[in-house]
């Protein structure tokens, strides 16, 4: 079933395939066969950044750069559904949400995917320096121009949101229509009841992040020995396997067994339930792992699971 981006006319399904791995833990041509398989498994919509993965040496916006190669080999650009962000350091100074910062970022991107406009353009993450006003109008620009079709926002809190919201009403200027926060079983504080209740009345949709903690929530670390299972191991531990963590997995392992399902289907499953959600935010490494996030974000959870779930990581 389709659901709707925020007030858009985007009509995707509940999965937004996050590409950060692309040229990072996933070269070239397993990116391009993972997109293919999301693809043949009836999705639309891919989420980058112009910075991933700069973090990694020599990396210059690499997910970016095969997303437009794909696309180009492909000949499907019309077929799929673009989503980037701008607004984090780039480098020489490219940072910010200013009106020059984003006109030039917008350009960047659009060379580096070889389209000639974004579905959803978003600011990463909110600019202190830089006027509410000067952002927004700066993307009313840009969308009377062609280049982007909506925009969206992340890490926004409630307050920040807010400002957004009331500017884009009194200046008339184009407004948000989604919010990529981190959220999953574990993490709910950064879509709390105000923020859901803001979202929500003003029609915004949520793209939720780290929709499986870092792997936690696929079952994988349950001890100190399973954390040298990875080389972020020792970070999902210092986070996730306390009480609450286990708690979570005891609920999840009761809720796989009675639905026949894996952990990671389960931690989809329990996202897209939750009101305001248009899709989880999940990335795939090889076309492997297609099928189990694409089953998971399917999976219709019984009441009897959603409840235990919902207590569980209260």
């Amino acid at each position: 079933m389709k659901r709707r981006l925020g007030q858009t006319d985007i009509l995707i399904e509940p999965w937004v395939l996050g590409t950060n791995t692309a040229g990072w833990t996933a070269d070239e041509d397993t990116s391009f066969r993972t997109f293919d398989a999301f693809v043949d498994a009836g999705f639309t919509a891919l989420d980058t950044a112009d910075v991933y993965s700069r973090w990694v040496p020599g990396n210059d916006s690499e997910s970016e750069k095969i997303i437009g190669r794909w696309m180009k080999a492909r000949g499907n650009r019309d077929r799929v559904h673009i989503f980037t962000k701008t607004g984090m350091d780039m480098g020489d100074g490219r940072k910010g949400l200013s009106a020059k910062r984003i006109e030039e970022a917008v350009e960047e991107s659009l060379t580096r995917l070889q389209t000639d406009y974004i579905d959803l353009y978003q600011s990463h993450q909110p600019d202190p320096e830089t006027s509410e006003v000067e952002t927004l109008e700066a993307y009313d620009r840009l969308v009377k121009a062609g280049k982007v079709r909506w925009i969206g926002c992340s890490n926004y809190n409630t307050a920040e949101l807010e400002r957004a919201i009331r500017t884009s009403k009194e200046k008339h200027v184009v407004q948000y229509q989604s919010v990529q926060n981190e959220f999953n079983l574990y993490t709910r504080d950064k879509y709390d009841t105000d923020l859901a209740e803001l979202m929500q009345g003003n029609g915004l949709s949520l793209l939720p992040f780290y929709s499986l903690a870092a792997g936690f929530l696929t079952g994988k670390y349950r001890s100190e020995d399973d954390l040298k299972k990875s080389t972020r191991g020792a970070k999902i531990g210092e986070r996730f396997l306390n009480p609450k963590g286990y708690t979570i997995l005891h609920a999840m392992d009761r809720a796989a067994e009675r639905e026949g399902a894996s952990l990671t289907e389960i931690a989809l499953a329990w996202i897209v339930a939750q009101p305001g959600v248009v899709g989880a935010l999940a990335s795939a490494s090889s076309p492997g792992q297609v099928a189990e996030l694409a089953n998971g974000v399917q999976l219709e959870l019984s009441e009897d699971s959603l409840r235990e779930l919902n207590k569980a990581g209260a």
